[in-house]
């Protein structure tokens, strides 16, 4: 995913969970906040809880590639931040996909 869909910054991380609203199901979490941009940021939080290096990095590879599939497809203009809960880290990119799509759908994200 280019450098400019990423949200980077530490501050813009607690930001859009502080300030923003958010969505949850039983893979991951997903908040969100209105930018000033006109196009989306999203930032990927995995927890070392979640296991080790290894399984959080597939992680993050597995919900980045599910955002970068559906990025036509999402409203322009905000900062969304999905973090992964414990079930992600057995779960398939296809129960991925379709959870993010999920939380999109509720959050009344998708186009």
């Amino acid at each position: 995913m280019k450098r400019k869909y990423r949200l980077r910054r530490s501050s813009d991380f607690h930001r859009v969970r502080q300030v923003g609203k958010s969505n949850a199901s039983s893979l991951m979490v997903l908040a969100f906040l209105q930018n000033e941009l006109e196009h989306s940021r999203f930032g990927f939080v995995v927890s070392k809880r979640l296991g080790n290096a290894v399984q959080r990095n597939k992680i993050k590879r597995r919900m980045r590639e599910a955002v970068r599939l559906r990025l036509s497809q999402i409203k322009p203009g905000f900062d969304m931040v999905i973090i992964a809960r414990k079930p992600a880290s057995s779960a398939t990119f296809k129960a991925i996909d379709q959870s993010l799509v999920r939380l999109l759908e509720a959050s009344q994200l998708l186009m």
